[in-house]
């Protein structure tokens, strides 16, 4: 994409000339592209042909933002630079070199080197700061010249020329995700006051899933750790943090899983524990520090991940406290978990094929789902799962391809379950109340394209559909709001990889294995209409957080094995 500023389109104005009086009207553009529309038939505003634009939420049209890579090193829509100016060049540096200013200790790197008229070099990512008096080098060392007072002027393009190089530094840095394949799943959050960034990504080998947390110094692997299991012998409760002691093997329990009975003394379930010092743990008496006894059944276990899953996620809070609050997934491949930031706690739900596809906090419940049934946890309790303690099972009668909860309030929010030829509602909160009811409208959803906005959207075989129209329509053509660009949707519906939504422009997006993207923007729960997108690489999965600096941030994990920040800088990296 050429990095052309960012310009909105004016309302299309009408002119009309009576008597040699002007008057003029103004109207709103409407529809986006339109490939099934007769061309006489046409509003004006209407567009036969587009790509890399979208439409405003005050009706006009706009250059789609750019995206760059990201990895916790400084973004390159963040570079900056400094020129210095040096009195005559003893030796004239090159491009890419670092020049250092012993004196001051400063450092940089060349992006740019004139050595006529008045000499000067153009450095990033600066460390220090250069003074305009004492002599420069390059590595070896060897001298380049004597900084001086800075006399020269930048036009705008030669500003311009200088930032992009700047920017190209930085970005050169920002590496992919370590592994193979595609990015399997990215999510952020904020954990203890700090905006945090994760991905999945299949090893070199491809034989497992690895977690990476983006740092200050690039990707940095989250390690996994083991599980012992446990049942419990006295009244004290094990706490996470505490010591795992037997004998001389100890280890840190970073999650306890109650996954039955109480922990005041009849609970079994799990630990997630570090690496054991001493030796490993064995089925026998055990104690944590805090004054529990207990039972081991075995050795520890390493925590691993099979390659291959497609990443959901949802982010909630069981406990009520900020720091209490996680994130819950799963991909289809592998068991559910529970991350705070640093363990991941791999959740026993009890199915045959332990690998639920979808997941979904919903009035203190988690729920998965697994082919043509949902499940759901007990009550406030994400490790418990058996019909004793409050779970159960609800048969949907159709494949399911996601979950969302509707608006509502406590009592009369709806958990929606969407199936592929169908869409369902679950009322009620609790088992008790619960009420599974199918809406017979023979509109589906195709898997990872369900999204809340101030509606429900997905896409069905026929196009982008709402919850509303679905309701009111059916599977009928006139049920999708993308009925006159059909001959994208055809084209493209087989080829879904992930969808998200922008809040901020209120955009629903629907992004492809072929690069190609539908960004649909809505205003006032108005739709306005739908802009094709086409991308140099393919996004296969995304994740929306809300940044400590209350603004959003939508992160999209590649094919390429990248991950970037979407809305962001001036072109596709």
């Amino acid at each position: 994409m050429i990095a052309w500023p960012k310009q909105a389109w004016a309302p299309v104005k009408y002119t009309q000339t009576q008597l040699g009086a002007v008057s003029t009207a103004q109207g709103v553009i409407p529809g986006g592209l339109d490939l099934t529309t007769p061309t006489l038939r046409l509003q004006p505003g209407a567009l036969l042909d587009a790509l890399n634009f979208e439409i405003t939420q005050f009706g006009g049209y706009a250059r789609v933002e750019g995206y760059e890579r990201v990895d916790g090193q400084d973004a390159p829509s963040a570079a900056t630079y400094t020129v210095i100016q040096v009195s005559s060049f003893t030796n004239v540096p090159s491009v890419g070199q670092v020049v250092t200013q012993a004196t001051t200790g400063a450092t940089g790197t060349i992006i740019a080197v004139v050595s006529t008229g008045s000499p000067y070099v153009v450095v990033t990512q600066v460390t220090g700061g250069f003074d305009n008096s004492h002599a420069l080098t390059t590595p070896g060392p060897v001298a380049v010249g004597t900084a001086t007072a800075l006399t020269v002027e930048l036009n705008a393009q030669t500003a311009a020329i200088y930032l992009a190089a700047a920017a190209d530094v930085y970005r050169a840095l920002i590496t992919v995700v370590p592994g193979s394949g595609s990015v399997r799943g990215v999510v952020a959050m904020e954990f203890s006051g700090a905006d945090c960034l994760f991905a999945f990504r299949n090893n070199a080998g491809a034989t497992a899933v690895e977690l990476y947390k983006a740092s200050a110094s690039g990707w940095t692997l989250v390690p996994f750790y083991n599980l012992v299991s446990f049942t419990l012998g006295g009244t004290a409760t094990p706490l996470d943090g505490e010591t795992l002691t037997q004998g001389g093997v100890t280890a840190t329990i970073k999650r306890v899983m109650s996954q039955s009975g109480a922990l005041s003394g009849t609970a079994a379930g799990q630990f997630v524990v570090t690496n054991p010092s001493g030796g490993n743990f064995a089925a026998g008496a055990a104690t944590a520090s805090g004054g529990a006894t207990l039972t081991l059944s075995g050795v520890q276990t390493a925590i691993t991940m099979l390659p291959g899953g497609s990443f959901q996620f949802d982010k909630a809070n069981f406990s009520g406290q900020a720091i209490t609050r996680r994130i819950y997934g799963c991909d289809g491949v592998n068991r559910a978990f529970e991350f705070d930031g640093e363990t991941l706690a791999p959740i026993t739900t009890g199915l045959t094929t332990d690998a639920p596809s979808y997941i979904r906090v919903h009035k203190n419940f988690l729920f998965v789902s697994y082919a043509s049934s949902i499940f759901h946890s007990a009550a406030g309790l994400p490790f418990k799962w058996s019909v004793v303690d409050g779970g159960g099972e609800i048969a949907t009668g159709d494949t399911v391809t996601g979950m969302v909860t509707l608006p509502g309030s406590q009592t009369s929010a709806t958990l929606g379950v969407f199936l592929r030829n169908n869409a369902a509602f679950l009322y009620g909160t609790d088992p008790t109340t619960f009420n599974f009811v199918t809406f017979n409208t023979g509109v589906g959803a195709i898997p990872n394209t369900v999204q809340n906005l101030f509606d429900t959207f997905f896409l069905d075989s026929l196009g982008i559909v709402t919850l509303k129209t679905s309701i009111n329509w059916g599977n009928f053509l006139p049920s999708t709001l993308t009925k006159n660009i059909l001959p994208f949707i055809s084209r493209e519906r087989g080829n879904v990889l992930a969808s998200s939504v922008n809040r901020s422009k209120s955009q629903y997006r629907i992004f492809f294995n072929d690069g190609y993207a539908l960004f649909c923007t809505s205003a006032n729960q108005q739709y306005l209409g739908s802009m094709p997108v086409l991308f140099p690489t393919a996004m296969a999965c995304l994740d929306t957080a809300t940044l400590t600096t209350g603004s959003e941030a939508a992160y999209a994990g590649s094919t390429d094995g990248y991950v970037y920040q979407l809305d962001t800088g001036t072109s596709f990296d």
